[in-house]
């Protein structure tokens, strides 16, 4: 499944590169979560919760089967 997520994410990074942040991801566990670290303008935005569950959770949900939650770390 992490190589699902890596392939999901990169479609999303050049959104976030193009806004001076990006993407890293921590790990994968197996009940579905997702652990990612938002770096750069992303990392300090007031707006990061909402670039978090309604973009990339949303992507990766729909991407990646077994994908239950994304959490910043």
């Amino acid at each position: 499944m992490r190589e699902k997520v890596e392939t999901a994410l990169e479609k999303i990074r050049p959104a976030l590169q193009a806004d001076g942040g990006d993407v890293s991801l921590i790990a994968v566990e197996e009940d579905g979560t997702v652990k990612v670290q938002l770096t750069g303008a992303c990392g300090s935005c007031p707006m990061s919760t909402m670039t978090l569950k309604q973009g990339i959770e949303r992507l990766l949900k729909e991407q990646v089967p077994g994908v239950k939650e994304v959490l910043q770390v």
